[in-house]
């Protein structure tokens, strides 16, 4: 068993007992996320905790994405529940590079690949390798606007 899903359902626990519901609640929705996760496709399996952190960073994102939505359609009590619930989430994942840390190591990437002179032809070689340098770190998001800019 993955030793991060053993501390989200300690961290669940604990969390109960202190009567915390957005916290419990939080919680709640992501073990049943890696639940969902362990029991898709033809066969039941572990996950990883490299697994459960990809799942961990999917939620967060869905939960920023949940509060801008909230924002535009002019609903701050309902953005500031799911910001919470992000930030929840996010104590979980690794410590997130800064801008620049994800542009030295876009510009080391692409210094590595001689891909300066291709222009956008060389997006996919780039983005390959940063990502593997970035997953779990990074936002892909601001990972690829990066790439781009360096590279056009």
């Amino acid at each position: 068993m993955s030793a991060l899903k053993d501390q989200l359902r300690s961290d669940l626990t604990t969390s109960m007992k202190a009567r915390d519901q957005l916290r419990s609640s939080t919680l709640r929705m992501v073990l049943t996320s890696i639940s969902n996760a362990e029991v898709a496709g033809t066969e039941a399996k572990e996950l990883s905790d490299d697994d459960v952190l990809s799942i961990l960073g999917s939620e967060v994102k869905k939960r920023r994405e949940a509060a801008d939505a909230f924002t535009q359609g002019h609903r701050p009590e309902l953005a500031e529940k799911e910001l919470a619930e992000a930030e929840i989430l996010s104590t979980y994942l690794p410590t997130q590079l800064s801008p620049a840390e994800i542009a030295a190591i876009v510009s080391a990437v692409v210094e590595q690949t001689g891909a300066a002179g291709e222009g956008m032809k060389a997006m996919g070689k780039v983005m390959g390798l940063v990502t593997q340098q970035t997953k779990g770190k990074a936002d892909g998001g601001l990972v690829a606007a990066e790439v781009k800019r360096q590279l056009a």
